[in-house]
């Protein structure tokens, strides 16, 4: 999975100039899911944000949920469930998530987690199902989503990959 990934900033006379230009290098695939790739984009851990500075704030170990106060924009790259297999308790793990699936979500569908964040999330390309709850829709290529630290898990019952784009913002646990 690659994606260019172009980050703004500033240079030492306080101009505006292009900092990064790149592939989005911090690329992490989840072996408890094969097919499965997180590419980190752009992370921050406080707010208001800090705008200043040169480091390239994606390069960290990736974890599934942001910093307290914090954001995450990253690519999910999801395989399709008919030509891989997983493992959802290591899933979890090695994305360092503490939102790990109930006995009870995992019934419903193994992935079945909730986040303490708001996600903004753009389908790049393929489809899958939104599975919540209480129902469940069909994603297609350029739907949006407003996932507000709901239970749900993503489906991907087509036989190419689905593409997402998430922007992630710590925000209170939901009931």
């Amino acid at each position: 999975m690659s994606q260019r990934r172009i980050v703004t900033g500033h240079n030492a006379n306080g101009e505006s100039t292009i900092l990064f230009d790149d592939m989005g290098t911090n690329v992490t695939h989840i072996p408890s899911w094969d097919g499965l790739y997180v590419t980190e984009l752009w992370v921050t851990s406080e707010m208001p944000i800090n705008n200043d500075g040169v480091a390239d704030q994606a390069l960290r170990p990736m974890k599934h949920d942001p910093d307290p106060s914090g954001s995450i924009f990253r690519l999910v790259e999801i395989p399709p469930e008919s030509k891989t297999t997983f493992n959802a308790g290591g899933i979890f793990t090695e994305l360092g998530s503490s939102n790990k699936p109930s006995e009870a979500d995992a019934r419903r569908h193994p992935t079945m987690h909730k986040t303490n964040s708001i996600d903004y999330l753009v389908v790049i390309s393929g489809e899958m199902t939104m599975e919540m709850e209480d129902g469940s829709t069909l994603l297609k290529q350029g739907d949006c989503i407003v996932q507000r630290g709901t239970n749900h898990a993503w489906i991907n019952s087509s036989d190419t990959p689905c593409l997402l784009a998430a922007i992630l913002i710590d925000a209170k646990p939901a009931p």
